[in-house]
């Protein structure tokens, strides 16, 4: 029983193993890293194909194929080169750039099986003293022309400056304008000898200039610097792209070793980039070379480069950027950071007073955090980062790749995992590397694929195994040599071209062959045969079966038919998808002899009921109706007794003989005379006419209380008023007034 579970579980969907249809070892352990081959000769049984001896490995166990018969072969890997990070001390013995290692290991080899990562360590650690080399790219447009009288003593100063940080300093220097052509500069004569217009110390226009190669003497910088002079162009944006690429690929000129490089870009305006050139008739694309004659720029009529093309060569070359620019232009240049790994960018001063500040700031924060990039991967070969770095804090994703925060002497460790899909190019080896961004020092990363299993080495060429020496037999099947096909190499694909008998072996184009449930042997499918005897695959496409149909109480076809090519078959009186509805209908009949009481359908021995009234298995059941006795009871009182309202018509009560038998009883003992209506209707009339009188008389008698306690305040409130008994309160006497005074007799006229 064990055996046949395991079976089912290789034929489900999702079984990589078995969807590979692999014909040969190599093609079955490229399908995924839980698939085994069996090269037992004698494992597979009557009818089954080629194609599955591969299935996971438990169960090709569980179908009786020994460990030791199962070609499984595992991945590994090996460190060939492993060189301990560097404890130096500043201070110490001086060493060599070459002696440094700040990453560990620097060569590994991976064996790869398809599907199967294969994981290493690696390690970083921030040496101390670590050799840097910068160069100083600096914009003499006209604009820039108090800006260069501070770069003149910048190399002692920054000789003092990055002493603190490393005893092995180098400093070189460069300039530039803009491409010599029209609409970039004017190229009348006179312009061309002096740009700038009564400024005797302007010198002629030109692209870039590589002033002083990479050295460590500070004073020989101070002095070439000093002796250089402003030019002038005609439009806003700069050529300094150009001078960009050719200080990343000119490393022979500038002089860069293998240790940390700094580029620090000078400027207080913006950038021409690829296209723009097209303003000059330029439309030579850049071709990332370099093209230094006298180590002046001479390729100007070439295109400006892209940014993708400078990010590529700036990380070919490991060179970190710093972007030392005016504030007015910081948002361009901030974007242009985000697009270049391992930059940064600084507010220059307006006459650049602060750039040495800037550049040790800039520095340490560049050093401070590590970045992992890799080179080109083969096709299905993809890797995984996670990092582990300061305070333990671990990152995945694309977080992985980086640390930041990482002081001199810190140590950060880096888990990669490599995994590989199938076998890319035939199974030649590849080298890929790994890196820290701005670093020269790479892990080297050989991949070599697994694509065949050890038996291959054993195969019998022209074995007659393989009908008469027409494949090779090899894992316990047959690879079939050129032009032959079939299990056993039978067929000729001259006489059927294999994509013929593979299209009469697929009901459509957009099916597998054979359903995916058997081989294609000659233009004709073979299907598999099954552990459990009573289940077959059958059809010409092998796209039936007689296990897969729908079930019922966990029964195939609920156990009341045969399943035919993944449809149920159903024995009468059975119908439905599972067989799972009964056309019998006794169990529908009413207690009257009627399906569903007449008030409902029967569907699969259920009566569903039509009326909403009724309802109950048989529809007999009505909580909201009269009752059936009282209903027809004029009918049986003039049936059964002669008597009632319908006794003169009784007649017309054919139907009502069942309802006799059934209510006979009840009319007899619970049905008794009706009403007298006369009393029942001088009662209601008398008990409202008493109510009425009832509630009047209370009315009155709570008139007749307030009437009184109103009177008794009246009186209350009389006795209490003090009245003035001689006059009415808007009664006054009449006043005199007294007889008038004069100071002077009047005269007589």
């Amino acid at each position: 029983m064990v055996g046949v579970l395991c079976c089912s579980n290789a034929q489900k969907e999702g079984n990589e193993c078995i969807s590979a249809n692999a014909k040969y070892c190599g093609q079955c352990i490229q399908a995924g890293a839980k698939c085994g081959w069996c090269t037992d000769p004698d494992f597979l049984k009557q009818g089954e194909t080629v194609s599955t001896r591969c299935d996971e490995l438990q169960s090709l166990k569980s179908r009786g194929c020994k460990d030791e018969m199962i070609a499984n072969p595992r991945g590994e890997q090996k460190i060939l080169k492993n060189k301990m990070v560097t404890n130096r001390r500043k201070g110490t013995d001086k060493l060599r750039p070459e002696d440094i290692t700040q990453i560990q290991p620097q060569k590994i080899s991976l064996n790869l099986r398809s599907g199967e990562p294969q994981s290493f360590t690696l390690k970083f650690k921030r040496a101390e003293d670590y050799p840097i080399d910068l160069y100083y790219l600096m914009d003499l447009s006209y604009s820039m022309k108090d800006d260069l009288e501070n770069v003149k003593n910048l190399g002692t100063s920054l000789m003092l400056e990055m002493s603190k940080i490393t005893s092995d300093f180098r400093i070189g220097f460069g300039s530039f304008v803009e491409k010599t052509v029209m609409p970039y500069i004017s190229t009348t004569p006179a312009k061309l000898l002096n740009p700038c217009t009564g400024d005797q110390n302007c010198t002629s226009p030109f692209s870039y200039k590589n002033v002083l190669k990479l050295t460590s003497d500070g004073k020989k910088f101070n002095t070439l610097v000093g002796q250089q002079h402003i030019s002038g162009n005609l439009d806003s944006p700069e050529g300094g792209f150009d001078a960009i690429m050719q200080v990343a690929v000119c490393g022979e000129q500038i002089g860069w070793r293998n240790v940390t490089r700094l580029l620090v870009f000078s400027t207080d305006a913006g950038f021409h980039f690829a296209g723009d050139g097209k303003l000059g008739g330029i439309v030579l694309p850049n071709d990332g070379k370099c093209h230094l004659e006298n180590n002046v720029y001479k390729n100007v009529h070439s295109d400006y480069p892209s940014i993708a093309h400078l990010v590529q060569k700036l990380s070919d070359n490991n060179i970190q950027t710093i972007f030392a620019v005016t504030e007015e232009f910081q948002p361009v240049y901030q974007e242009l950071k985000n697009l270049i790994p391992k930059s940064a960018v600084g507010t220059l001063s307006a006459n650049s007073s602060n750039v040495i500040n800037l550049i040790i700031d800039a520095y340490n924060s560049l050093s401070s955090e590590v970045i992992l990039e890799n080179s080109k991967l083969p096709e299905g070969v993809s890797i995984i980062y996670t990092s582990r770095c300061k305070n333990g804090i671990i990152s995945e994703g694309e977080n992985g790749r980086k640390c930041s925060n990482i002081s001199i002497g810190d140590e950060v460790t880096f888990n990669i995992s490599v995994t590989s899909k199938g076998c890319p190019k035939q199974g030649k080896p590849e080298t890929i590397k790994i890196k820290p961004l701005g670093f020269t020092e790479e892990v080297e990363i050989t991949l070599n694929f697994i694509c065949e299993c050890e038996c291959h080495k054993d195969g019998i060429e022209n074995s007659d195994l393989c009908h008469f020496g027409n494949g090779t037999y090899e894992c316990g099947a047959c690879k079939c040599n050129d032009g032959r096909v079939g299990r056993f190499c039978e067929c000729s694909s001259h006489e059927v071209a294999t994509e013929d008998m593979d299209r009469t072996c697929r009901k459509d184009n957009g099916t597998d062959i054979c359903s995916n449930n058997g081989e294609c042997v000659c233009g004709t499918c073979e299907c598999k045969k099954r552990e459990n005897p009573e289940e077959r695959y059958s059809g010409q496409y092998c796209q039936c079966d007689n296990f897969n149909c729908d079930r019922s109480g966990n029964k195939l076809c609920g156990g009341h038919g045969r399943c035919e090519c993944r449809v149920c078959i159903c024995d009468y009186p059975w119908t439905g998808s599972a067989c799972d509805c009964s056309l019998d209908n006794s169990t529908c009949m009413a207690s009257n002899k009627q399906i569903c009481n007449g008030r409902g359908t029967c569907e699969c021995g259920t009566c569903k009921c039509t009326d909403p009234k009724f309802q109950g298995p048989t529809c007999e059941t009505c909580p909201t109706c009269p009752g059936v006795c009282t209903e027809h009871k004029e009918c049986v009182q003039c049936r059964a007794f002669g008597t009632g309202e319908k006794k003169d018509t009784c007649d017309i009560c054919f139907s009502c003989d069942y309802v006799i038998l059934s209510c006979l009883n009840y009319l007899v003992t619970d049905c008794p005379a009706g009403p007298d209506i006369i009393p029942i209707v001088a009662g209601v009339v008398a008990g409202i006419v008493l109510i009425g009188l009832a509630l009047l008389l209370i009315w009155k008698l709570l008139m007749i209380i307030h009437d009184r306690r109103e009177f008794a305040k009246f009186e209350k409130e009389k006795m209490n008023a003090k009245w003035d008994t001689v006059t009415g309160p808007i009664f006054r006497g009449v006043v005199t007034a007294p007889p008038p005074v004069w100071k002077h007799q009047p005269t007589s006229t």
